[in-house]
């Protein structure tokens, strides 16, 4: 008595089983790649893709500071938020963003210190010290420089 008896899906199994054991039409049946394969091929050619553009480009001065290579961006997961993507591109409330696009008068920081640029506020903004340095200390922490 057979196992697949009365069942369709299981006969036409067991049809294309046997065939495939008989080497008729072996070619088929080992030429399959795995779907993980197929998906780990296209984020590698994609992530090669995005390399080579990311280092063509002229643009993003202010964020390649912060990622010089897309590896980085690639190995880290960085939970992104207004207050980032503002300070990694540049743009957004920043005075200076504002001051080029005619928004506000100037572009000086509310420290009177300069422009309030990223590189002013991660580095310079006298208002941003306490934060600056429990940044730094969770960098160290986390065995970064």
């Amino acid at each position: 008595m057979k196992a697949c008896n009365n069942n369709v899906g299981n006969e036409i199994a067991d049809q294309l089983t046997k065939k495939a054991a008989s080497g008729r039409d072996g070619k088929t049946a080992y030429s399959r790649i795995p779907k993980s394969a197929v998906i780990k091929a296209i984020q590698e050619k994609r992530e090669l893709q995005w390399h080579s553009e990311w280092n063509a480009s002229t643009e993003g001065e202010i964020t390649k500071s912060f990622f010089p290579d897309t590896g980085v961006c690639i190995s880290k997961s960085l939970r992104m938020c207004f207050n980032l993507t503002t300070m990694v591109t540049g743009n957004g409330t920043l005075r200076s963003y504002f001051h080029r696009f005619k928004i506000k008068d100037d572009s000086e920081c509310v420290c009177k210190m300069g422009p309030q640029t990223t590189n002013h506020l991660v580095w310079e903004c006298e208002h941003l010290l306490t934060q600056r340095e429990a940044l730094k200390n969770r960098v160290r922490k986390a065995g970064g420089n």
